[in-house]
This record gives C-alpha cells, sequence and structure tokens, in this order.
C-alpha cells in the first residue's frame, strides 16, 4: 500500500514538469550574437593642423600567408557570415556601396572610381575563352567559360596609412587610409594552364574611412575563444597585423624602397624606417 503511494506521489510531481516541456527552437547558437553585428566603428578624435607638427606617410605589406595575419586570409569560401578581408571588401562593393578606386594613377590612389565591371576584371573574372579538346576530333577548339572572382589569389594587403604627432596630446598617432588587395598568380598560357611564371597585381583601392562600419560589424576568427573574437576594425585599430614597409613619401616621386635596394637590402632599408619612425617620436619630447 504504501509503494503505490509513493508511485502515484511520484507521478503527480512529474506531471506538471513533463507537460510544460516544449521543443525548443533549433539555433544555430546558444545564445544570440549581438556585440558585433550591431557594433559601430570608435569615432577619430579631430586633429587641427596647427596641432600636428609632423607627419609621414608609408605604405606597407601585409602579407596573409603569415601566421599571424591568416585570420585576414580564411577562409577562402565564406562559412556562414563569416568571410576572409577580401571576400568581405568585395561583398561591400557589391551591396553596401562600397566605393573601390582605380591602381592606375601611382600619385593619388582615390582619384579614379572603378565599376563593378571593372572590379571583377580585376579580380580576373569575367567571360573568356579558352581552348579544350574535341573529344571526336582529338583538336583544340575555343570555348566560352564564365569565370569568378579569383579572391583566393589574394595573398598580400598593400596599406597607406599616416603618422604624425599631435602636440596637443603629446602623442604619435597613426591613421590607415587606405586598403588595396594584390594579387599573387601564376601566369597561364594561351591554352589556360598555369606556367611557373609567378605575377603580381594590385587590383583597386578602399578609402579606409568608408569601410570602417562594414568592418566594424563582421568578425574575424579567435583560434582561442568563440566567444570572444573581436571584428576586421579592431585587428586594425589594434594593429595585430604584421607587415613591413614597402615605401615612404619622398622627394623622388614616393619611389618604392625596391627601386633602389635589392633581395635582403630592401627589408633592412625597411627596419631602418621603422627604427627611424620610432626615434622620431622619441626626439619630439623635452626632458
Amino acid at each position: 500500500m504504501k509503494r503505490l503511494v509513493v508511485i502515484l506521489l511520484g507521478l503527480l510531481i512529474l506531471v506538471p514538469f513533463t507537460s510544460n516541456v516544449k521543443a525548443q527552437d533549433l539555433k544555430e547558437e546558444v545564445y544570440t550574437k549581438e556585440h558585433i553585428p550591431y557594433k559601430k566603428p570608435v569615432p577619430y578624435p579631430y586633429i587641427r593642423e596647427a596641432d600636428v607638427m609632423w607627419s609621414k606617410t608609408l605604405w606597407r605589406i601585409i602579407d596573409l600567408r603569415e601566421k599571424q595575419n591568416l585570420p585576414l586570409y580564411y577562409p577562402k569560401v565564406p562559412i556562414g557570415k563569416r568571410m576572409s578581408l577580401i571576400d568581405l571588401l568585395l561583398w561591400g562593393i557589391d551591396n553596401e556601396g562600397l566605393t573601390a578606386y582605380s591602381t592606375s594613377d601611382p600619385y593619388n590612389e582615390f582619384a579614379v572610381q572603378m565599376t563593378k565591371d571593372e572590379v571583377d576584371f580585376s579580380m580576373d573574372a569575367g567571360v573568356d575563352t579558352i581552348k579544350v579538346l574535341d573529344p571526336n576530333t582529338n583538336e583544340l577548339i575555343p570555348q566560352i567559360i564564365q569565370k569568378e572572382r579569383k579572391s583566393e589569389q589574394v595573398k598580400q594587403i598593400l596599406v597607406k596609412e599616416k603618422w604624425f604627432f599631435d602636440k596637443q596630446h603629446s602623442t604619435m598617432q597613426v591613421r590607415i587610409v587606405g586598403l588595396c588587395p594584390i594579387r599573387i598568380y601564376n601566369r597561364e598560357d594561351e591554352n589556360g594552364m598555369p606556367t611557373e611564371q609567378i605575377l603580381k597585381s594590385k587590383t583597386f583601392w578602399v578609402y579606409y574611412p568608408e569601410a570602417r562600419p562594414l568592418l566594424a560589424r563582421h568578425e574575424i576568427y579567435n583560434r582561442y575563444n568563440d566567444a570572444q573574437r573581436i571584428s576586421f576594425e579592431d585587428f586594425f585599430w589594434q594593429r595585430r597585423f604584421n607587415s613591413y614597409i614597402y615605401a615612404e613619401s619622398n622627394v623622388y616621386s614616393n619611389r618604392l624602397i625596391q627601386d633602389y635596394n635589392v633581395g635582403l637590402e630592401t627589408l633592412m632599408e625597411a627596419d631602418r624606417i621603422k627604427n627611424w619612425l620610432f626615434e622620431t617620436e622619441h626626439d619630439l619630447w623635452e626632458y
């Protein structure tokens, strides 16, 4: 009798809980990500010309194949809303009206705007004609194909930035001005087959202040913690990338370092400019 009473009481206790159990909605995450998708870039403080007592324009190369820069290179194919830097810039050009500028003017990177067709051409996309083997005649015949953008060939990013000393705050500051993806690929022969010759070509320029809202709303992969990912804007703002100096503003029409140095001397000259930059900041202080 007592056993029957215990069973009945157990059923009465379980019934309210079991009756209220409902199937949960299937979600990709256990929580809703709201921080980065609605994030806005940190506004730049106002700078007066009278407060800038020293400035210098530098161009540097970010090699996406270096381990520290891999979060900018992967994934090669977008995974959901997560994409590489070049895919994000192309998505912004296609969907958010981000302006692309031509690389034809070496003295003004943001003078000539590009159309989407010109952007596709810079990324080796569009209609092309190749020769294929005819199985019936065993001869090469022309065939028209539609080529997709080869974003995986973008393996370097050319960055234009302005360094300046603000005497109002007594700090050396840097502002990124523009980004230019660079394709590195093997030249193809007349049959469309890759050769051993490696080519490099600049694709387009993007004005960085215009791209900041887009970069701030997309996260970058953190291999150590999925809950602590940062945005592309944070990655550049905190300067988490590794790079080397490519050129500096000079009297020789802003010539490149490789124009007057070769091989190892090019990297040594880049390190010299880097050290000179920090020594200049130190010398601007009075003790």
